[in-house]
């Protein structure tokens, strides 16, 4: 969990800041997001120790406490980045890779029992829906507002009702 917790925070640095010293890290415990991003660490913690009813908890803390919804089995690799909790509403079968960042008001949703799959090094624009058991590529932007409903490909910036590519990137 501590590792998990370091990476999000040092993902966290690194957007805010574009470096990661120990000062800039130790200055993302007071910004908003990140009690949620812990506490949603604490409570998959928990949930790996056996301990699900204290996990439930932890994550009712997180709803009432930052105004988000983590659905119990959601699972995000290392740096995940909340920059902004308010209003973002995650399914619980939600399978992601590392360095995703989320900005307030996003919902990444089930849609007739399929929930999204999401890479690695992913950007979600505030206001952002994704629905339905969609893929989404690593090296992906998701602009702010835009509704994905249909796989996106690698290294690509969507935006749109419904999200269409408008910018293809060099590989990483």
């Amino acid at each position: 969990m501590f590792k998990l917790a370091y990476e999000d925070l040092k993902a966290k640095s690194n957007w805010y800041y574009g470096k990661s010293n120990a000062q800039k890290i130790l200055r993302m415990l007071v910004t908003d997001g990140t009690s949620a991003m812990l506490l949603y660490r604490l409570a998959q913690f928990l949930r790996r120790l056996q301990l699900p009813t204290l996990g439930l908890i932890i994550g009712k803390l997180n709803q009432l406490c930052n105004h988000l919804v983590i659905g119990r089995n959601a699972s995000f690799g290392p740096g995940l980045v909340l920059v902004h909790t308010f209003g973002i509403v995650i399914n619980s079968d939600v399978k992601a890779g590392k360095n995703v960042i989320i900005e307030h008001c996003v919902t990444i949703g089930a849609e007739k029992g399929r929930s999204p799959v999401l890479g690695d090094n992913i950007f979600i624009g505030a206001g952002a829906k994704i629905i339905g058991g969609v893929k989404v590529g690593s090296n992906v932007k998701i602009g702010a507002n835009a509704v994905v409903v249909k796989d996106v490909p690698d290294n690509v910036t969507v935006a749109g009702v419904p999200a269409e590519i408008v910018k293809y990137h060099e590989e990483r």
